[in-house]
C-alpha cells in the first residue's frame, strides 16, 4: 500500500501539504483532484522519488515498478513501435544481457547463459511484445504505416501519445498518469478508458475529464487547504459526498455561532453582577475552550454567460455538393470529406463525431470560412457572426501582450473600464488584466480565448476541442454557459459530459462522408469498438439508416428512428423553455443575495456600536434611540429579504 504519514512540503515560500496522512490500497484506481497549483503534480514527483518531503514520510513497497508518462520526447530516428516497446524496461534489459552474453568465450558458460536468458525473455513476453505494442498504438490513434515512422517525424501531441504508449507497455505495479487525455481524441480516450479499467495495478490519475474519471476510478483523493482527503467511489460520488459535507459543516458552524452568541450575551449581561459572577466566569471559560469550526471551503465558483447573439439568418449556411480538404504546394488537391449537402438551421446544437484524422477539424474550418471548398459551394447567410475556437487558439495569442490589449483590438472605441469589467467576469482582475499573458497557465490562456469569442456576440459557435487545458471548474462553467447559449452550436470535443449537456443531435465524419448519426455516445462507443478499436479492425455499419451519400440536412427525416429525433427536439425545446423561466428567477436571487449582504453588514455595524457600553450613558440617549430604530429597520428588512429569497429558491427548485 501507499502510506503518507505527517507529510509536509513547501515549494519556495508556498506550503503545499501540511501534516498529511493518507493510505491507498494496492489495486485502487485513484483520481487525484484539486485546483490548479494545489500540488497534484508535486505529489507525483514525490512518488517518483524526484522530490522529498520537508517532514514526514511517503512509503510504498520498494519492489514496486513505477510507470509514468515522460514529459519530453527526444527527436529520435527510432521507429515509433520500437520507441513504445522501450517502455518495457525489463524486456529491453534482458535483450541487452543477451547481446552481452554473445561475448562470453567459454562455450559451456555461453550456452548456459544464452539458454537462461531466452527462457527469461519468453517469460517476459518477447514473442508477443510487438503485437501488444501494435494494439496500444492502434488504440491511441496510430496507423500501421505511422508505427514504422521515426519518432522525430511526429508533432508534439503525437509524441505525447508515444510517451503514453511507453508507460502502458511497462509491466508496472503503480501507474501515474498526469492529464493523459489532453492530447487524445474521443476515440482514443474511449480506448484508454477501457484499457485502464482492466489494469490490475494501483493507478493514480490526474484528469479534468469527469466522465473519464467516472469510468476509471473507484477512489477520489481531494487536495483542499493543504490536506488530502480520501473519498470512496468515482467523481460523481465525490461530488455528492462533498456537497453533503458542505451542508453539514455549514449547519454545524451556524449552530456553534448561535451557542457562542448565547454565551457572549450572558457574559456581557451578568459579569458585572456579584450574584452572577461565578456563572459568568464559567461561561467565559467555556467560550475560551470552544474551538472555532473552520468552514469546509468550497472551490471558488467561476461562471460566465454568452451575450445575447445578434439576429441570425435561417439557414445560417448551406453547403451544396461541397468537397473539403487542402490544396498542396504542387497545386493538387487533398480531399478529406466529399459530397457534403448540408444546411445549418438557426438554433441547432450539433455534436460532430468521428475518429482521429477523419476530417472533423477540416470540416469546421470550412464552415468557419478559413478553408474554401475544393469543389461545390458554401453559401453563408447575411449577418452571420461566427465565433470559432480551435485547438491551437491559445498559440495564436500574443504572449507579450495583456488580456486588455487583446480585447481592445476587438473593441478600439470602448472605454477601458468597460473592457476591464468584462475581463473581470472571466477572472482577469486588477493587474492581471493589464499584465503580459506569457506566465499565464494554459487554462488561463484558454479562458482568455473564450472571453474574446464571447465579446463578439456570435450567433454561430464553432468549437473544436475547447476544453483542452481547462480545469474541472472552468469546464463546468463552459458547459453551463453553452447550455444557455441562444444561438447555434457545432461542437467537436473529447469531453463526453460537455457533449451530452450541450448538444441535441450528432453528425459523424466517416469514410470521407458527413452523415447523420442516429444514436448517443454509448452507441458511438459500441460502433468504435466494433470497427477501428476491434482487434481485426472489422467494418461495422453506422447506426443510421441513410446511405453514405445521402444529403445531410438535419431538418429532413433521414434517420432510422424519427421518434428519437423528435424526442431530442422536444427535450431541447424543454431545456430552452426552462432556461428562459429560470433566468429571471436566478437574476432576482442574485440581487437579493447582494441586498442581504449589504443589510447584514449594516446590521453588524449597528450591533458593534450597541455593544459599546458607553452608548448607554445618559448623554448618548438620542444616539442610542437612533441606533435601536435602525437596528429594528435592518431586522425587518432582513426578514423580508430572506422570506423572498426562500420563495424564489422554492420557485427555482420547482422548475427542476
Amino acid at each position: 500500500m501507499i502510506r503518507l504519514q505527517q507529510l509536509s512540503l513547501m515549494r519556495g515560500l508556498k506550503p503545499l501539504f501540511d501534516n498529511v496522512d493518507l493510505t491507498l490500497n494496492p489495486g485502487d484506481h485513484i483520481g487525484l483532484i484539486g485546483p490548479n497549483g494545489a500540488g497534484k503534480s508535486t505529489l507525483f514527483a514525490l512518488l517518483r522519488n524526484e522530490l522529498h518531503p520537508d517532514q514526514g514520510s511517503i512509503d510504498f513497497p520498494q519492489r514496486w515498478q513505477v510507470a509514468h508518462v515522460a514529459q519530453e520526447t527526444p527527436a529520435l530516428p527510432r521507429p515509433a513501435i520500437e520507441y513504445a516497446i522501450d517502455g518495457d524496461n525489463r524486456l529491453r534489459d534482458l535483450e541487452q544481457q543477451l547481446a552481452d552474453a554473445e561475448h562470453i568465450t567459454d562455450e559451456a558458460e555461453h550456452g548456459n547463459r544464452v539458454g537462461e536468458l531466452h527462457g527469461l525473455l519468453a517469460d517476459a513476453g518477447l514473442y508477443t511484445v510487438r503485437s501488444r505494442a501494435e494494439q496500444l498504438l492502434i488504440g491511441l490513434g496510430f496507423s500501421q504505416a505511422q508505427m514504422e515512422q521515426p519518432v522525430s517525424s511526429f508533432s508534439g501531441g503525437w509524441r505525447m501519445r508515444l510517451n503514453l504508449a511507453q508507460a502502458l507497455m511497462c509491466p508496472s505495479d503503480l501507474l501515474l498518469l498526469d492529464e493523459p487525455t489532453n492530447h487524445l481524441d474521443l476515440d482514443a480516450i474511449l480506448w484508454l478508458e477501457d484499457w485502464l479499467k482492466r489494469y490490475e495495478g494501483t493507478l493514480l490519475i490526474i484528469s479534468h475529464d469527469r466522465d473519464f474519471l467516472d469510468g476509471v476510478v473507484n477512489v477520489i483523493v481531494h487536495i483542499d487547504d493543504r490536506k488530502l482527503k480520501r473519498y470512496s467511489g468515482n467523481y460523481s460520488s465525490f461530488e455528492r459526498q462533498r456537497a453533503a459535507q458542505l451542508v453539514l459543516a455549514q449547519a454545524a458552524i451556524e449552530k456553534q455561532a448561535r451557542h457562542r452568541e448565547h454565551l457572549e450575551s450572558y457574559i456581557n449581561r451578568f459579569r458585572a453582577q456579584a450574584t452572577k459572577a461565578r456563572q459568568a466566569q464559567s461561561r467565559m471559560k467555556a467560550l475560551a475552550r470552544m474551538e472555532e469550526l473552520a468552514p469546509l471551503r468550497a472551490a471558488a465558483e467561476f461562471s460566465f454567460e454568452f451575450r445575447t447573439p445578434s439576429s441570425a439568418p435561417n439557414p445560417l449556411l448551406v453547403m451544396d455538393g461541397a468537397d473539403t480538404g487542402y490544396t498542396l504546394e504542387d497545386g493538387t488537391h487533398k480531399l478529406i470529406v466529399g459530397g457534403i449537402n448540408f444546411a445549418l438551421q438557426d438554433g441547432q446544437r450539433i455534436g460532430l463525431l468521428g475518429v482521429n484524422g477523419a476530417g472533423k477539424s477540416t470540416l469546421i474550418k470550412t464552415i468557419a470560412g478559413e478553408l474554401a471548398p475544393l469543389a461545390g459551394e458554401a453559401r453563408f447567410g447575411k449577418n452571420l457572426v461566427i465565433g470559432y475556437f480551435h485547438q491551437h487558439q491559445v498559440d495564436m495569442l500574443r504572449h507579450d501582450e495583456s488580456p486588455l490589449w487583446h480585447l481592445a483590438r476587438l473593441a478600439p472605441n470602448v472605454r477601458e473600464q468597460e473592457l476591464r469589467n468584462f475581463l473581470g467576469s472571466f477572472n482577469f482582475n486588477g493587474n492581471m488584466a493589464s499584465s503580459p499573458i506569457a506566465p499565464f497557465s494554459g487554462g488561463e490562456k484558454a479562458r482568455l480565448a473564450l472571453a474574446l469569442i464571447v465579446w463578439q456576440r456570435p450567433n454561430l459557435l464553432l468549437l473544436d476541442e475547447p476544453t483542452n487545458h481547462l480545469d474541472l471548474e472552468t469546464r463546468e462553467a463552459l458547459t453551463e454557459a453553452l447550455a444557455q447559449f441562444e444561438g447555434t452550436l457545432v461542437l467537436v470535443s473529447h469531453d463526453r459530459h460537455l457533449l451530452r449537456a450541450t448538444t441535441d443531435e450528432f453528425l459523424i465524419v466517416a469514410d470521407g462522408r458527413l452523415q447523420p448519426f442516429d444514436g448517443d455516445l454509448d452507441d458511438y462507443r459500441d460502433w468504435l469498438f466494433k470497427t477501428r478499436l476491434s482487434p481485426g479492425g472489422a467494418t461495422a455499419p453506422l447506426p443510421a439508416a441513410s446511405p453514405a451519400a445521402a444529403p445531410v440536412v438535419p431538418a429532413a427525416p433521414a434517420v432510422a428512428a424519427p421518434e428519437r429525433r423528435e424526442q431530442k427536439r422536444q427535450e431541447a425545446e424543454q431545456r430552452q423553455r426552462l432556461s428562459g423561466l429560470k433566468k429571471p428567477i436566478e437574476s432576482r436571487i442574485k440581487r437579493l443575495e447582494e441586498q442581504l449582504a449589504k443589510q447584514q453588514a449594516r446590521k453588524a455595524g449597528i450591533d458593534a456600536k450597541l455593544a459599546d457600553p458607553g452608548i448607554y450613558d445618559a448623554a448618548n440617549k438620542e444616539d442610542l434611540k437612533t441606533l435601536l430604530t435602525e437596528q429594528a429597520y435592518c431586522v425587518r428588512e432582513l426578514s423580508q429579504l430572506e422570506t423572498e429569497w426562500l420563495q424564489q429558491q422554492e420557485a427555482l427548485e420547482q422548475l427542476g
